[in-house]
């Protein structure tokens, strides 16, 4: 495995809409264990293929309580209720904003072994499944922020 550069707000790739993943294959593989690493070697929450540079259509998401997802070619499928809570970016490192993200959501997705499963999160987990997929269209938290809590 190996620890890959997260690239920052005002790379022009971060702004890409990403390509469907067409085949699971060793190298596949081998980027899910790499952006696990990296995800967790600087704090994160959920990271996307193009935060590293890659425009194909996977995230992977972690948290206390749920535990570790890898998703290729996530989709909402559907969300409920409201929450507005603070957020916060690995590609934009130092700032933080207040957004406001369905209660609940369920996403469709490929696991690794390239079975379909559908998961539902709420709260944290409903909020990261939201800010990553959003990262596979292009956009940024910062793109939907009610607020930005620490403007330069």
């Amino acid at each position: 495995m190996a620890k890959l550069k997260i690239l920052k707000i005002g790379d022009e790739t971060l702004r890409k809409v990403c390509r469907p993943v067409d085949n699971i294959t060793p190298r596949i593989l081998r980027l899910l264990d790499d952006m696990v690493e990296t995800m967790r070697a600087a704090d994160g929450v959920g990271l996307a293929a193009p935060q590293v540079g890659v425009l194909r259509r996977i995230v992977v998401i972690e948290t206390p309580d749920e535990g570790l997802f890898e998703l290729i070619n996530p989709k909402i499928i559907a969300y409920s209720g409201e929450q507005e809570s603070e957020e916060g970016c690995l590609s934009v490192p130092g700032r933080w904003g207040v957004t406001r993200r369905p209660m609940h959501v369920t996403v469709r997705a490929l696991n690794r072994k390239g079975e379909t499963v559908d998961i539902t999160g709420s709260g944290l987990l409903a909020k990261a499944f939201c800010h990553e997929l959003d990262h596979l269209d292009g956009k940024l938290y910062v793109d939907c922020a009610i607020r930005m809590d620490n403007d330069e």
